[in-house]
Order: structure tokens, then C-alpha cells, then sequence
């Protein structure tokens, strides 16, 4: 959780690392998103070929309404153990309206709520001070190798300099030479180019899961560089959530529409799969840098509370931003026409009430009831919502 990027791919690769070297947290990394990479890759070529098509238009309007109750559900389970008193629910707030209202990227929001952590922690508040996990003896000084629980790690687990300096060497030239090439080659103006930088970024900035990614990608695939729609992005959740692998795995979509619609020259079906797969390499190329160099400091590095409470502030204001992806996204699936309301320098994105379409709001409802009331797993909601839209196409209420 103190790393960026997917912490689920990290664990993979930590679990593989420790019990059969490099190797094993390579063999283990790879595997573990293998096959959401081939089922999304497969349902981005669908989408980007028969989308428009009646039956899978409406099986993506029926999914988007369970996909907007599931942001909200993470909002609040998020929120009820990110926001433990009055300090983090301001940040929350401040968070929200940073974004929402005067559209600050998410980078800086990161950065100043690690740094309002920091200064927490140092001036002694306590919602900043009891960070650490639980079973760690904050007393104690470790050992090389040893664990807080007194657990003897094998020896490759053992901090070594020059080992971690070349594996550092090897996987940052793995992650960073694509990028570099495609910009010597392409130019930065070129699709891959700002695939390759965009989504580089991103796996270094982004904390708190996975929705916070989405609410950073959707603020720059959708509005800054054009890739796909609102709806689209909505789409491609869609297919992540009903997948196997992480939830990241969205990224891959987005980078597949997005060379998919600006090829620049090569056959659109091709740019896309190879804007997909640049997306994933770039996207998950890092989680083996933090891992593989990292995993021998690891004890040391659970025991910072400093560390801690920079976390803690962070993914209370990832709250605020996960709110904002909601709303987002519920402003462009309920309304036909949703336009910024300029006050300024703000800008307020509002809907036109007369649009609201009332065939997603219903749905909407219904997967809010079936998320918070009945308690249904998330793949029997968009289960049921994605059949609901198909049966309302071809009862003509839809598409």
C-alpha cells in the first residue's frame, strides 16, 4: 500500500520473489495478469469492431448503470476506513473540490495530501501517528533478514547493494527503453508516444487502488487527450470488473482505443493491440522495479510511520477523488447533455435536467439496491445488468 501502482500485481510478484528468487517474482508478475490481458484484449477487439452493433451497445448500456453503483460502493467502503475523524474527512472534501470544481490534476492532490501527512506526523496528531499494521513491534530494532514477527527470512531476503543496483539497472531499461525509443523514432506527438509517457506517469503517481487510477485516467484519456468517451470509459470498467486479473487492467482497453482511433498509418485493429499491449508493459513494467529492488527492505519500510502517515492522508484523499469519478461518470450515463458551468476560474460540469435518461436511472436504482441492500457480489450485479439491457433492446427500450 505504501507503493504506487497495483498493490494486488505487487503481492503476486513479492510471493513469487520470495520463494523462488527474481525468477519467481517474474514467473509469478506475468502470470498473474496473463489472463485478464488476453480477455480484455479480446473484448477491446469486439467492442472496437462490433460496439455499435444493437445487442452489445445495449449489453454496455445495461453494465454501465451496475459499474456506476459499484464506484459508489467503493466510495463508501473506502471512506469508512480511510476517514477516521474530522482532519481526514476535510482532506476528503478538499480533495473532491480540488478536482471536480477547479480541475487539479491528480499528481499535485497526491502530493500535497502526502505532504499534509507528513506534517501531521511530525507535529504530533494522532490521526497521523498510528500508522504501522497491526503484529508490528514498533520497539524493536530488526535484524537483516528478520521479520517484526520474529520470522527468519531466507537469504536472498537480505539487503546486498550491488545486487539491488543491477537489478535496479536491468528492470528500469526494461521499463523506460520502449518509451525512449518510441520518442527518438515517433516524436512526442504520436499516439504511442503518449501512451507510452502517459501511462509511464501514471504508474508512478497513482495510490489508492485501483479506482483512483481510473478517476486519473478518465481525467486525461477522456478530456485532455480524446481517446474514448466518458461511456467509453465506463465500458471498459465494465469489461475489467466482469474479468479475471486486476482491475487496472482497464488501462489496456484505454490504450487500445486509443491507438486504435489515431493509427497513424498502421491498420487500426493492429495499432490497437500493440497501443494495448504498450499500455500493459508500461503500466506493470514498474511494479517489478519496486518489488524486486524493494522487497529485501520491506521490514523496514512497513515500520515507517512517517511513511504511514503520508499513506493514510493520501488515501483519504483519494476518497474525495474516487467521489469524483462517480459523479462523473453518473452525470454522462443519467443525462443525455451534461456542460461546464463557468464561474471564473471555476468550472463546474452540470447537467441538462431535461435529458436525464430514464431507463438508466431505473437500472441505476435497482443496482444500488442490489449492491447496498441485498449485498449482491459485484459480477451478479453487472450480471444482471448487462441482461436487463439486452432484454430492454429487444423489448425496444433500448438502442
Amino acid at each position: 500500500m505504501l507503493l504506487p501502482g497495483p498493490e494486488a500485481q505487487q503481492l503476486a510478484i513479492y510471493a513469487g520473489w520470495l520463494m523462488h528468487r527474481t525468477l519467481g517474482g517474474l514467473v509469478a508478475g506475468m502470470l498473474f495478469v496473463l489472463p485478464g490481458l488476453i480477455a480484455i484484449m479480446a473484448l477491446s477487439i469486439i467492442y472496437a469492431l462490433y460496439g455499435d452493433a444493437g445487442p452489445v451497445e445495449a449489453l454496455f448500456f445495461g453494465l454501465k448503470a451496475g459499474v456506476l453503483a459499484i464506484v459508489l460502493h467503493a466510495v463508501v467502503r473506502i471512506g469508512k476506513r480511510a476517514l477516521a475523524g474530522p482532519v481526514m474527512n476535510t482532506l476528503a472534501g478538499l480533495s473532491f473540490v480540488a478536482i471536480f470544481v477547479f480541475d487539479v490534476a491528480f499528481p499535485l492532490i497526491i502530493a500535497v495530501a502526502a505532504l499534509i501527512g507528513i506534517a501531521g506526523h511530525r507535529l504530533g496528531y494522532q490521526g497521523f501517528v498510528s500508522g504501522g499494521h497491526a503484529g508490528d513491534t514498533s520497539g524493536d530494532v530488526l535484524q537483516d533478514g528478520d521479520t517484526a514477527l520474529g520470522e527468519k527470512l531466507p537469504d536472498h531476503a537480505r539487503p546486498a547493494k550491488a545486487k539491488t543496483l543491477r537489478t535496479a539497472i536491468t528492470v528500469l531499461v526494461l521499463w523506460l527503453a520502449p518509451t525512449g525509443l518510441l520518442l527518438l523514432t515517433l516524436g512526442g506527438n504520436h499516439v504511442f508516444s503518449d501512451i507510452a509517457v502517459f501511462f509511464s506517469k501514471m504508474a508512478v503517481v497513482t495510490f489508492g487502488g485501483a479506482y483512483a487510477v481510473l478517476a486519473y485516467v478518465a481525467q486525461e484519456a477522456v478530456m485532455t487527450y480524446g481517446w474514448l468517451g466518458p461511456g467509453e470509459m465506463l465500458d471498459g470498467l465494465g469489461m475489467a470488473e466482469t474479468t479475471p486479473g486486476p482491475l487496472i487492467m482497464v488501462t489496456q482497453f484505454v490504450g487500445f482505443m486509443g491507438a486504435f482511433r489515431n493509427p497513424g498509418g498502421v491498420d487500426p485493429l493492429l495499432a490497437g493491440v500493440m497501443g494495448g499491449l504498450l499500455t500493459t508493459w508500461v503500466t506493470f513494467a514498474p511494479c517489478f522495479l519496486w518489488i524486486l529492488v524493494g522487497a529485501p527492505f520491506l521490514e523496514r519500510l512497513r515500520q515507517n510511520t512517517l511513511l504511514s502517515a503520508a499513506l493514510a492522508a493520501i488515501t483519504a484523499a483519494v476518497v474525495g477523488v474516487i467521489l469524483n469519478l462517480a459523479v462523473w461518470f453518473g452525470l454522462h450515463v443519467l443525462f443525455g447533455t451534461v456542460e461546464p458551468l463557468t464561474f471564473g476560474p471555476l468550472s463546474i460540469d452540470v447537467p441538462l435536467l431535461s435529458t436525464i435518461q430514464p431507463v438508466a436511472a431505473a437500472l441505476f436504482v435497482l443496482s444500488l439496491i442490489g449492491v447496498f441492500w441485498l449485498r449482491m457480489g459485484l459480477l451478479w450485479v453487472l450480471l444482471a445488468t448487462g441482461l436487463a439491457g439486452i432484454a430492454l433492446h429487444l423489448l425496444g427500450f433500448v438502442g
